[in-house]
């Protein structure tokens, strides 16, 4: 509740946050453009493969030329890690195995990691901060993303008393959209590929949100960080909108359409049919919660809350999230408070790779929201025993053998070449396999 005081603290000392951001698209400069707004932080570095196009990020969300001068812009994000002045490095490239590198960098120097990539986070997250907690630096997921908002709420639940039976966020969904591909991707956004291109919109990124990788990577963070379990056969989608949140999301055993309390899933805005849901939940996230006593659930009533038929569910939700904009929150609560706005603490969730038609040996796997392939969120116990290939690694790597449309990939059916992100993944399934008690507990 004190944090912008904090900052003011900071500002007034003359020793303001001071950022090294990695990567300049559009999470970046939502995040640049209230930099100036923001006491106690400044921008010292920014790192893009291309400087020139970070310098006009930074003049089209307003900073005028004596803020770019003070800025230090370099193309590369080890010199962000490495910089003296950085105390606080956010990667926002979205690129897993760059992420990866990135994190490490930082984490070596002894810089706080604010991880916009959750690509990198889900392909190694809890070991990239089990390191940041050696090295006594916080490595933190980005709050104003739907995963630590998602932290956010589980952790109100949490604190005040409350057995939490689901988390998630809403999304647009529909079965078929797990085989679009960039060519028919304009059309769900209500764009023409004109209009999209002169917006500079990357049409692989926004496939990613519709075909449903980016909601099975986004559930898998949330999994990993709050110690919830994912279906075992992946994301369900039930249309749902905010009225209806405690009566669906909750176990079979209650009524609802999860295999148990306790699990993340994703609400769609559509009927099976295409019709709207009532009152959706596209743009933002929710948690419901269970009344752990007779007397918490005469509460819920007393005070309006919306509730399943028995009363004992109920949900809180947030209707929008706004990204980049409220990215400072993780940036001032890592450098004031010590404190990560979410982190994986476990291996519950993984997103891996699923053919999006048939695939030939030979061909070059594309990644997350391409042409081959999507993310499909899965228990992690199951990706170790079925050697699952995941999504964040399906990225320029040649197919060995046929592989059938909606077929799971595994290790196996790639040639995989030797890495850094291969490398980091392959130690933490090693260091974060669920133990046989535990699978069984499952």
């Amino acid at each position: 509740m004190n944090l912008h005081r904090l900052a003011q603290r900071r500002a007034a000392s003359g020793r303001p946050v001071r950022v090294g951001l990695i990567g300049a698209g559009k999470f970046g400069s939502m995040f640049l453009a209230q930099v100036p707004k923001m006491a106690g932080v400044e921008a010292a570095v920014i790192a893009d493969l291309d400087p020139e196009r970070a310098r006009a990020a930074c003049r089209t969300v307003g900073w005028d030329a004596a803020q770019i001068a003070k800025t230090e812009f370099v193309p590369s994000g080890a010199e962000a890690c490495a910089h003296p002045e950085v105390e606080v490095v956010v990667e926002a490239t979205g690129v897993p195995a760059a992420g990866i590198a990135h994190a490490r960098a930082a984490i070596g120097a002894r810089k706080h990691i604010v991880m916009v990539n959750v690509e990198a986070d889900v392909l190694a997250g809890p070991l990239l901060a089990e390191e940041a907690r050696a090295a006594g630096v916080v490595y933190s997921l980005a709050y104003g993303d739907q995963p630590a908002l998602v932290c956010e709420l589980v952790d109100w639940a949490r604190a005040c008393g409350f057995e939490v039976a689901a988390a998630g966020k809403g999304t647009k969904y529909l079965p078929a959209y797990h085989a679009i591909t960039p060519d028919d991707v304009w059309a769900h956004y209500g764009l023409t590929p004109d209009e999209a291109r002169r917006g500079g919109m990357n049409p692989q990124m926004f496939n990613s949100f519709l075909d449903g990788t980016k909601s099975a990577i986004e559930l898998a963070a949330i999994a990993n960080a709050c110690d919830l379990a994912v279906p075992p056969d992946g994301l369900n989608f039930p249309a749902c909108g905010v009225d209806d949140l405690p009566q669906l999301l909750r176990g079979r055993e209650a009524g609802g359409v999860l295999d148990h309390d306790g699990m993340v899933e994703v609400v769609s805005c559509l009927e099976r049919d295409g019709r709207p849901v009532f009152r959706d939940l596209r743009w933002g996230l929710y948690v419901v919660v269970k009344a752990p006593t007779e007397y918490a659930k005469r509460c819920f009533k007393e005070y309006g809350l919306k509730t399943d038929a028995s009363g004992w569910y109920a949900a809180m939700y947030k209707p929008y999230h706004l990204i980049g904009l409220e990215l400072g929150i993780s940036v001032l609560s890592a450098a004031l408070r010590g404190e990560a706005t979410g982190q994986p603490h476990g291996f519950r969730g993984d997103s891996v790779a699923v053919a999006k038609h048939s695939l030939r040996a030979g061909e070059i796997l594309d990644g997350e929201g391409g042409y081959t392939v999507w993310g499909k969120l899965i228990p992690a116990e199951r990706s170790l025993a079925e050697r699952a290939l995941p999504i964040g690694l399906a990225h320029k790597v040649e197919l060995l053998r046929d592989v059938a449309a909606s077929e799971l990939l595994r290790w196996s059916d790639v040639q995989m070449p030797e890495s850094e992100a291969v490398r980091v993944r392959r130690d933490m399934e090693h260091r974060f396999t669920p133990a046989p008690a535990a699978i069984a507990a499952q």
